[in-house]
């Protein structure tokens, strides 16, 4: 008995039955579910057409309808439900300049990137495994669905995918398949750099992330990569992680502490990331430079807020495996901080402007409450407003 998410799923595979259509699911939800994990995004793969999908479900999203896609919400879930096909040529090398849809689930699979990930299922449970992928899932194996060039020729994300399957399941990739990765590497430089990102996102960030990165150097895959293709000993030099990375800008703050002629700016514009993905990585290249000053203090604690303690915590056990700053430590000295923002000091702008009304409205109000805000975080200060009035009085500010 197939359980949820999978139950919701098959409400719409019996939808599509009664029409006299084949339907099942299809995909990365099989196979994680032969491997006993978490179930993420559910595929469904069938015979009927878009057109038909469309009119026997209330509620489609056609996102992909030439292609044979559109998703099917159901039960506050989304289904992406795509029509049996055949490809035809990959002229962009992401999608194929046409499709024929057919009736027939095998040579659909056929198609398919790797063996573990060509497995159909149907509502009870049963599998269709043609390329005995299920063979390969005990093995911990990744193969391609027959030639490896071929597959990735058609598009070579997936040659960034076979190694981000090994960072995420610890699966070995076949010699062969491996082989053929090296050989046509150079063609992933026609991939758009929005898809690599995804990609080495989640390379960095998957459970066994020592061996993704030991077959990005074991093919060479990295010196095709954006910004690598300049420096590719960034990657030979990245030690051993101490755990997985969960963000993109941990990714760039750790290549930046490998490289600090390439700057975060850099990184942000030749890989496309967002302006928050900008800031989050300036925030832990600033930090990272702090810690190897001064090591781990209140204002470290104080600059870095919670949303980066986290991240920050999992580059230093990297870089400094003998420290072992945890996360813990640093949640339990940001509780014991007096403040948590200049907002939370007792005294504002106004105040000091009120106690120099001779001084003209300058850059020195700023730099006063900078200066009160460290002596404050460092406990040198209490919180008190005739402390911190009294303090600037004896240390007056310097008006150029």
């Amino acid at each position: 008995m197939l359980t949820r998410p999978f139950q919701d799923g098959i409400k719409i595979l019996q939808t599509i039955e009664q029409t006299g259509h084949q339907a099942y699911f299809v995909g990365g939800s099989v196979r994680d579910l032969l491997l006993d994990r978490k179930i993420g995004d559910i595929d469904i793969a069938t015979s009927a057409s878009p057109q038909l999908i469309q009119k026997i479900f209330p509620k489609v999203i056609p996102v992909g309808i030439e292609h044979g896609t559109v998703i099917v919400r159901h039960e506050h879930t989304s289904f992406e439900v795509t029509t049996f096909r055949l490809d035809g040529e990959y002229t962009d090398q992401r999608h194929p300049d046409s499709v024929q849809f057919i009736n027939d689930i095998d040579r659909d699979l056929q198609r398919r990137d790797f063996t573990i990930n060509a497995l159909a299922m149907d509502k009870h449970g049963a599998i269709i495994d043609l390329f005995d992928g299920k063979g390969d899932l005990k093995r911990k194996i990744i193969r391609t669905v027959g030639d490896g060039y071929t597959r990735f020729t058609e598009d070579p994300l997936r040659i960034l995918r076979a190694a981000r399957f090994s960072s995420e399941l610890g699966f070995q990739i076949a010699t062969d398949t491996t082989y053929q990765m090296h050989e046509v590497k150079e063609q992933i430089r026609t991939v758009s750099v929005e898809r690599m990102t995804v990609e080495v996102e989640k390379l960095f960030g998957g459970t066994f992330v020592n061996t993704g990165i030991a077959y990005l150097k074991e093919t060479g895959i990295y010196k095709e990569l954006p910004v690598m293709v300049d420096y590719p000993y960034i990657m030979e030099r990245i030690p051993r992680l101490a755990m997985p990375l969960q963000s993109f800008a941990e990714i760039i703050a750790l290549f930046c502490w490998i490289e600090r002629d390439v700057t975060v700016s850099t990184w942000i514009k030749t890989w496309k990331c967002s302006n928050k993905t900008k800031q989050a990585a300036l925030k832990l290249t600033q930090a990272l430079d702090y810690y190897q000053r001064k090591g781990l203090d209140p204002w470290l604690i104080y600059e870095l807020t919670p949303a980066y303690q986290g991240a920050f915590s999992r580059l230093i056990n990297t870089l400094y495996p003998s420290e072992q700053v945890l996360l813990k430590t640093m949640t339990t000295m940001n509780d014991e901080l007096p403040i948590q923002s200049k907002h939370d000091l007792a005294i504002n702008g106004n105040d000091i402007i009120d106690l120099f009304p001779q001084f003209k409205k300058g850059p020195w109000i700023h730099d006063t409450l900078a200066r009160l805000e460290k002596e404050v975080v460092f406990n040198r200060l209490n919180n008190l407003k005739i402390e911190l009035k009294e303090w600037i009085i004896c240390n007056p500010p310097v008006i150029n």
